[in-house]
């Protein structure tokens, strides 16, 4: 059965979302021009909107920053556990029904403490859908690549670590990158490789070419602290190594949790899955654990694929629990 610490939402009650300060800010920051956009589902970034979007909010001492690599429909199909059409009559209710399916985004998250810059995932990168923004987002902001000193990948998907490796480069050079040990091991097993389906194969090979290129590459086992206030949480079930990053300071706190949460679907029920979950059983039983625990502690959470900036909480509402984004103030 997998574990979830009651530390991972620790301090979480009194965030001070609306005190003096601490409100989060949303803002955009003019691209460049684009080019012409491509035809749907083309893996390029060619199409997103010229105004790149951010989004910022305290944690005590962290600035932590919402980015976008960008979007993809994903197939009424794509969802074990409910048929395509009532995927897509829930996703039409929320605003988030295409005629290819559901939007999906791919939020990443800067995490700074005024010393260190930590990235958490580094988006599809082109490899699916109209991705590849997320360079642009960095430069928007400021941040080269080369300033980035550390980069979490929360598991190993092709969403979440092609930016390490577009263009066949090592673009976080100076970065430490932590990924669970779990993780590596089964996305680097041969065995793995050819007995997975067609779909996960760009995910296995981009796994051998983050090993190869990223000498500093840590494989972490389990809950651990790699600076002040910021802790890897365990969340297996997505993927065998699949975890969450808390950001805690000050009495409040954060948790980042990936893939553990699914727009449309989640967080109304546990039972429904998404195509590339390896461990239906595992991810439900962590599903089962957090939801309701996130809800009763009032948990602040982040969320790759939710609608940008993917923050927001659970909350209990006439017996159902449902997702509530966080309040947000439009910065001067």
């Amino acid at each position: 059965m997998p574990q979830l610490s009651r530390r991972a939402f620790a301090g979480s009650l009194s965030l001070g979302l609306l005190g003096a300060g601490l409100a989060p800010r949303l803002a955009t920051a003019q691209s460049p021009a684009s080019p012409a956009t491509p035809a749907p589902g083309a893996a390029t970034a060619a199409g997103i909107a010229r105004v790149t979007p951010l989004a910022q909010i305290r944690i005590g001492r962290f600035t932590v920053t919402a980015l976008t690599d960008g979007y993809a429909d994903m197939p009424y199909t794509f969802f074990p556990g409910r048929s395509a059409g009532q995927v897509e009559q829930a996703a039409q209710t929320q605003y988030t029904a295409r005629p290819s399916g559901v939007r999906f985004v791919f939020n990443q998250y800067l995490v700074e403490d005024g010393t260190r810059k930590i990235l958490l995932d580094t988006g599809a990168a082109g490899s699916i859908g109209q991705t590849g923004a997320l360079p642009r987002a960095l430069d928007a902001i400021g941040i080269n690549r080369d300033a980035i000193d550390a980069v979490i990948v929360t598991h190993m998907h092709q969403d979440h670590m092609g930016g390490l490796i577009l263009g066949g480069r090592n673009n976080y050079p100076n970065a430490e990158l932590y990924i669970d040990r779990r993780d590596v091991k089964h996305w680097t097993d041969p065995a793995k490789r050819n007995a997975a389906p067609d779909y996960l194969q760009t995910s296995f090979r981009m796994a051998e070419e983050v090993v190869r290129l990223y000498p500093k590459l840590q494989a972490i086992d389990g809950e651990r602290q790699i600076a002040p206030g910021i802790t890897l949480v365990d969340l297996t079930g997505h993927t065998p190594g699949h975890i969450g990053v808390r950001i805690e300071d000050g009495g409040q706190s954060l948790i980042m949790v990936s893939d553990m949460l699914f727009p449309v679907v989640h967080p109304g029920a546990t039972d429904v899955f998404f195509l590339f979950e390896q461990d239906r059983a595992a991810a439900q039983a962590m599903r089962d654990r957090f939801f309701p625990l996130a809800a009763s502690e009032g948990a602040l959470i982040a969320s790759t694929h939710m609608p940008f900036p993917g923050l927001g909480r659970i909350v209990a509402d006439r017996g159902q629990r449902r997702w509530q984004v966080a309040d947000w103030a439009l910065q001067d």
